[in-house]
């Protein structure tokens, strides 16, 4: 398939009242056709990985085609310039997560884009930092705990962002790392207590609600069980 028959295609799709329904979860309604990501998926999964088609489905500015340009494109094509530019088209949280957790997390470039984009300014990108971290904590099975220990020094530096998108990916990275094992689950929790003790209002609301999951006794019940298993 080339650019304009996916396009044709994804048109035909389209559907006002979830355009509606998007736009209350926070998504831009600006070039948003309405399309539920398991449509997107099933197109992707006919399309196969095409890096050049995706370059041209980004460039539409459609957001179900930039959806789909992260799934079908090949990490092993992605450039650092792509990964910057792209980063600087994103004005919603679900292309920026959909890149991070499809594509951007599966670069070489994953770690130096952590770092690189959780110090910048602009509300996506800095939220694309953060979104690689969850990323990296769920899918990244060997990598070892002091890698997410890294992480922390960040965490804390950036708790005060109060603008909606970086504290609510701030928590996220905070979550998903504590839920990786039980070893990091306990210094999870104590990074968001020492997050609490700032004086920010952003960095309370992102502690209160890590802690409250991190602290979960069905999580905590899991984490423990599976350590478990692998001392047999």
């Amino acid at each position: 398939m080339n650019c304009k028959q996916v396009v044709k295609e994804l048109k035909s799709l389209a559907n006002s009242r979830d355009v509606a329904g998007m736009a209350k979860f926070g998504i831009n309604p600006a070039f948003v056709l309405g399309i539920r990501i398991p449509s997107l998926k099933a197109i992707a999964r006919r399309i196969g990985k095409d890096h050049g088609l995706a370059l041209e489905l980004w460039e539409t500015g459609i957001h179900e085609a930039r959806v789909l340009a992260a799934l079908i494109d090949d990490p092993g094509q992605v450039t650092e310039e792509q990964m910057e530019s792209w980063a600087m088209d994103f004005d919603t949280w679900d292309v920026c997560d959909q890149c991070c957790g499809k594509l951007f997390d599966k670069t070489p470039f994953v770690y130096k884009k952590i770092d690189e984009w959780t110090q910048r300014d602009e509300e996506f990108v800095k939220r694309a930092g953060f979104v690689l971290m969850t990323q990296l904590a769920v899918h990244d099975k060997k990598a070892d705990d002091k890698l997410f220990i890294d992480f922390f020094p960040i965490i804390k530096r950036e708790s005060h962002d109060d603008r909606h998108m970086v504290k609510k990916a701030v928590n996220w990275a905070i979550r998903q790392i504590g839920k990786r094992n039980i070893r990091l689950n306990k210094k999870a929790v104590k990074l968001a207590e020492e997050v609490y003790s700032m004086d920010f209002k952003a960095a309370r609301w992102i502690a209160t609600d890590a802690l409250r999951e991190l602290n979960d006794e069905k999580i905590l019940k899991r984490l423990m069980d599976k350590e478990a298993k692998l001392k047999k």
